[in-house]
């Protein structure tokens, strides 16, 4: 890839915590800096304070983004949830489809290693209901990942950042690709 192209690509991390700043925002911020370490421009917005409007606006900008999510119950949290439904993917009569032809990298945080399963629903959702490519595998950080709340270990750090790296390269290929780019929900 020219380091054009990955000037050119943008990525939007979105935090789908109930707060500003917590595990999850880090972790985000992970990815999202080994996506600017490669040259993409990226963005974080912290779901809980932003307008679902604004941020699927800010999808449909963008050329990659980064989901995250506390485990709640066994899954990603109703924020993340309440917009995923809210997004339209182009089917059934619905004008838009920010997700479809993106790619997206996704991580959640929980307490214990226990819920790190939760990662497959929300790719499942993004891949199947929306068409999006989804990079393989998705991260998941228990508190062991991190020395405090803002802060990543050295290991989760890299992977973190090994992840962003990998993002960008998917989305410069789905870019650049009318195939991967053009697939759609099939229901």
């Amino acid at each position: 890839m020219t380091e054009g192209a990955r000037h050119s690509l943008s990525v939007l991390g979105i935090a789908g915590g109930p707060e500003a700043g917590g595990r999850t925002s880090t972790a985000i911020a992970g990815i999202l800096g080994g996506a600017a370490a490669t040259g993409a421009a990226t963005t974080l917005v912290e779901l809980a304070f932003t307008p679902h409007s604004d941020v699927v606006a800010a999808i449909d900008a963008a050329d990659a983004v980064v989901l995250g999510s506390p485990v709640y119950r066994a899954t990603y949290s109703a924020l993340l949830k309440g917009l995923l439904e809210g997004t339209e993917r182009g089917k059934w009569g619905e004008a838009t489809a920010p997700l479809q032809g993106k790619a997206a990298a996704i991580v959640l945080t929980g307490a214990s290693g226990h819920h790190f399963l939760a990662l497959g629903d929300l790719r499942n959702v993004l891949a199947s209901f929306f068409a999006v490519q989804v990079l393989s595998p998705g991260l998941y950080f228990d508190h062991e990942g991190f020395l405090d709340r803002t802060t990543l270990t050295e290991g989760s750090a890299a992977l973190a950042a090994a992840h962003g790296a990998a993002l960008v390269d998917l989305a410069a290929a789905v870019r650049s690709s009318k195939a991967l780019s053009g697939i759609t929900p099939q229901v």
